[in-house]
């Protein structure tokens, strides 16, 4: 923190979650020398050290595959680079099919990939049982697989981009809520936020569950929401060893998993609950999906749980994210960036960070194509002109 109130500054990011906070990292690395970060409670408050910590390159599309391969690149480098990591781990990362489409679905989804240059392979159903020891046998009919993709400790990278925003010298400014634009017509000039005015010619604005409400303090729509997630870890068992327990994400049914505390970790969401904030564990659809997870994991049918959880996340009614200005009736509005990850924060929550900084000082970005990714996709009723990326969680198809 800093005592002295900032009036101007070279970029102002709105939100210390996982994209705001990494973004103003990287907006520094770009050499922009004052950057303020404003957040309405403290880093990481929010989603970001509630998540599962899931970090795959194995996209849907081309964009999800280059935003996967760049943050699985920065974690796995982070220790190097900044003396301290989020704890990467290249646990290795399977998705099963179990029809005849999702076999096809799979071999032109492995064919993507490879063209964008991701190591990853199709298994056949006995090689998939073998290198998944603790999955019932049988079950499938073979998959994909990535060996380096794997999982990060969500309030290990919280205090990773904290450690980094300081280094840095990055001026945040904590408990001071976003309270709208500055504008001088379609050319954004600073930021009226709970603690005062900053001048600035760059605002990016992230938020999570919390964009559409940043989105109405600027006075515009964003078709992004808030929905629950829930997370549970068993107990351990000696079957659950991480040697014996690569990560998978059963996309039909929308549930994956991945070690923890010497048991499994496995994550869920309800694709028929209405979008909101929701922080109640819900033990109804827990029990509805158990039986998923018993069939799959055999060995969880008879396990207690260590803990459990739930966060409302964020997600896009496509799954993809948004980086782009922000759009008024009128048309772009010059110096803005808008930043969110679709609801994978911390799969491609550096790669939208870092593209979201280049747009914020060139306009442009090297990491992927962001032409269509910006709020102009969005019809008035919230809904994307984009196909959905494939591989997601099942949230709701329009924002709330």
């Amino acid at each position: 923190m800093t005592s002295a109130w900032p009036r101007t500054a070279d970029a102002v990011v709105v939100g210390g979650g996982t994209i705001g906070a990494w973004c103003a990292w990287f907006l520094r690395q770009a050499g922009l020398t004052d950057v303020v970060l404003v957040e309405q409670r403290t880093l990481g408050a929010g989603a970001s050290p509630r998540a599962a910590g899931m970090v795959r390159a194995q996209g849907g599309t081309e964009a999800a595959v280059r935003l996967g391969l760049f943050s699985r690149s920065f974690y796995a480098g982070q220790q190097e680079r900044l003396g301290i990591d989020s704890g990467f781990v290249a646990q290795g990362y399977f998705m099963p099919c179990f029809s005849e489409h999702e076999v096809a679905e799979a071999h032109a989804r492995i064919a993507m990939q490879q063209a964008l240059g991701l190591d990853v392979r199709w298994v056949g159903p006995d090689e998939l049982d073998d290198l998944n020891p603790a999955m019932a046998r049988g079950m499938t009919m073979g998959g994909s697989y990535a060996p380096g993709d794997g999982y990060i400790d969500p309030p290990r990278n919280v205090l990773a981009y904290t450690a980094a925003l300081f280094a840095a010298g990055v001026r945040v400014l904590e408990r001071t809520a976003f309270a709208g634009l500055l504008r001088d017509g379609d050319r954004v000039t600073g930021v009226a936020t709970t603690g005062g005015e900053i001048a600035t010619g760059r605002v990016v604005l992230t938020g999570g569950p919390t964009l559409a409400a940043v989105g109405r303090a600027a006075g515009v729509r964003i078709p992004a929401g808030g929905a629950r997630h829930q997370v549970v870890v068993t107990q351990p068992h000696p079957d659950l060893a991480p040697d014996r327990l690569p990560m998978v994400f059963d996309v039909a049914s929308g549930v994956y998993w991945r070690p923890e505390e010497g048991g499994v970790m496995w994550g869920m969401s309800n694709p028929d609950e209405r979008p909101g904030e929701a922080g109640e564990f819900d033990w109804s659809y827990f029990e509805k999906v158990r039986p998923r997870i018993a069939s799959l994991l055999p060995v969880t049918a008879d396990l207690g749980l260590r803990r459990t959880w739930a966060a409302t996340i964020d997600y896009t009614p496509d799954h993809l994210p948004i980086l782009g200005p922000l759009v008024d009736d009128d048309g772009p509005v010059a110096g803005t960036t808008v930043a969110a990850a679709g609801g994978h924060g911390m799969m491609w929550g550096p790669g939208v960070s870092r593209a979201a900084a280049d747009l914020a000082v060139d306009g442009t970005t090297d990491l992927l194509d962001v032409s269509d990714l910006g709020l102009d996709r969005f019809d008035e009723h919230g809904r994307s002109r984009l196909a959905p990326d494939p591989i997601a969680l099942p949230f709701p198809e329009t924002a709330s």
